[in-house]
Order: C-alpha cells, then sequence, then structure tokens
C-alpha cells in the first residue's frame, strides 16, 4: 500500500471507522535513521489505534527505529515480511526474510526488549519454491519463540523471481485454508488474514477460523466499505456516518493541512472512491482527476466536484 495508506488516508479512515486499526505504508529503517523521520512519522493524535509498518532486517536499526516509533505516539510496530518489491529485494528484507526466519525472530527479540508497544509481524505464506506450510510455520515458531503473539498473513506466496509487485498480488494463489490450519495449530497466537478479502460477509466468513481481517486495496478504493465495520465488529450501537458528512469533515481536515503547505492531489486522491457505487460517482472522480493537481487548488475542487455529481441527479 505504499504511497496508499498515508496520514492523509488514515484520518479519512478514521472519520469513517472509529474502531478499525489503521496501518502505514512500510517505512524503512533508513527512511527513519538517515532521513526525514518527522515527514515519516508525524499522523493526527484521531489516527489512533495506528501502527507503523517498518521495512527492514539489521536489528540494531530495526530497534533504534521502534524506539522512535514508540516515542512518536504508536500504538503498534509491525515489521514487514512481506513486500515482494525489487527495492526490498535489493535491501535483503520484506518478503525475502521469508528465507531467514531466525534472523525475523532476533529482531523481534531486540526490539521487544526496547519498547513497550506491540511488535507483530505481517508476512506471506512463502517465497519461490518454498513450500508454504514448511515455510510459514518455521517463521511463526521462531519468531513465537522470540515473543511475538501477532501475526497478519497475506495468504499467498510472493514470486520474487519473474512478477512484478503488481502481479504478487493478484497471480499467486490465495491459500486461506492453510492460514486456517496456523490458527488451528497455534491456538493461543492472534492470526489476522489478508489478501483478496473485498467484501463484509467475506470477513464475517473469516472470523470463523481466525481472530482478524486486514483488507487492504477494497479499503482504500472504495473506502466507505469501513462504515459498517464498526457495527458488525465493534458492538457500536450509533448509526454509522453518511457519506457527505464524511466529506465535510475530510474537507475542514484539508484546509488545515493545505494552510500548513500540502497540496490538494495528496489529499484528494483518496477521498475519490468516497462515492463509489452510488449515481453519477463518475462526474465526482472525473473533476477531482481533471482539476486537483491544478497550482493553486483548494476544496472548492471537492465542493464543485460534490455539486456536479448531485446537480446531475
Amino acid at each position: 500500500m505504499l504511497d496508499c495508506t498515508d496520514r492523509h488516508e488514515r484520518y479519512l479512515a478514521r472519520l469513517i471507522s472509529k474502531h478499525t486499526v489503521l496501518y502505514t505504508e512500510m517505512i524503512t529503517t533508513g527512511a527513519l535513521l538517515f532521513g526525514d523521520a518527522k515527514r515519516f512519522l508525524d499522523f493526527d493524535d484521531a489516527e489512533h489505534p495506528v501502527a507503523l509498518q517498518l521495512g527492514g532486517s539489521d536489528p540494531e536499526a530495526m530497534t533504534k527505529s521502534a524506539e522512535l516509533v514508540q516515542k512518536w505516539g504508536y500504538d503498534e510496530v509491525n515489521i514487514n515480511v512481506g513486500c515482494p518489491s525489487d527495492r526490498v529485494q535489493s535491501g535483503s528484507f520484506g518478503a525475502c526474510l521469508m528465507q531467514a526466519p531466525e534472523l525475523v525472530a532476533e529482531n523481534v527479540k531486540q526490539m521487544q526488549a526496547a519498547v513497550d508497544i506491540p511488535v507483530t509481524i505481517k508476512c506471506r505464506i512463502g517465497v519461490d519454491e518454498q513450500e508454504p506450510r514448511d515455510a510459514l510455520w518455521a517463521l511463526v515458531e521462531a519468531c513465537a519463540n522470540a515473543g511475538c503473539t501477532t501475526f497478519l498473513v497475506h495468504a499467498r506466496k510472493a514470486w520474487l523471481k519473474g512478477l512484478s509487485p503488481k502481479e504478487n498480488r493478484d497471480v499467486p494463489p490465495l491459500d486461506y485454508e492453510l492460514v486456517y490450519q496456523l490458527k488451528a495449530a497455534f491456538p493461543e497466537l492472534e492470526i489476522v488474514i489478508n489478501g483478496g478479502i473485498s467484501t463484509i460477509d467475506a470477513c464475517h466468513a473469516h472470523l470463523q477460523h481466525v481472530d482478524g481481517v486486514m483488507m487492504g486495496r477494497e479499503a482504500y478504493s472504495n473506502p466507505y466499505i469501513m462504515a459498517q465495520v464498526d457495527q458488525q465488529f465493534y458492538g457500536a450501537t450509533e448509526p454509522p456516518r453518511s457519506r457527505d458528512q464524511v466529506l465535510t469533515d475530510y474537507i475542514a481536515y484539508a484546509d488545515r493541512r493545505l494552510s500548513q503547505g500540502s497540496r490538494l492531489n495528496h489529499l484528494s486522491k483518496h477521498i475519490v472512491g468516497l462515492y463509489h457505487g452510488e449515481p453519477r460517482s463518475r462526474l465526482w472522480r472525473r473533476h477531482i482527476s481533471e482539476n486537483a493537481h491544478v497550482p493553486g487548488s483548494d476544496t472548492d475542487v471537492l465542493r464543485a466536484a460534490y455539486e456536479q455529481m448531485v446537480s446531475a441527479a
């Protein structure tokens, strides 16, 4: 979800659901330790509960980064053992770490000794020619022995040779049953399933077998799907907020961010899917795409896009 789940998208998500746990895009240890850490770490207090997803493999760098993550106020630090991009392959982290379970476990051990917030893992079921059951069990066993209790499992292999990151989201077949078996084998651990999940009904079905569901691309392209989450999974009794209410509050947020130097197209790209599936939403999306990138544009673009959509009724 690189370039997707930034602080603006997470603020939008929180306007829709109060309880969903939000995850950042993957941030590398190099960005935090040698780059502009404030730019990568700053977030709005409204985003809680929020976890930072960390990319790296060197225990010392990962531990120092985890300390920064805790200092900045995040609720969780999540080790990425699933990203298949060329960038992580050259740096020997992300999905490459499926081949080094003891190294991941050493990271868990050192990070947990340094911070009080949970250290969790997001992984694949294997990479390349690995036998998924062997690879996944080896990673979970090693890291559970090091103290990790929560694993978020993308239920498909990553092919590091021959497939692009985009193809790695679709081509390798999903194996939900393997993740169910993982939970049965490790009932004391929290197992969260991820990969290709696009409906609330599917979430209910998965929760018959595992402890949680992570939704990525569907929640980004159709953010209002989260409007049902608080009532159906967290016991909330108040009705969900309407799309229009969410838009009003997001415009107020965008005005604040624009006054602080943000650009409209960085804010508006996250909200183009708010009216997904609604009548004339194409007019909404088109107006934003044609105007948000214009220098000096402001939230009047969003208001005009909305007016075009409703006036066409």
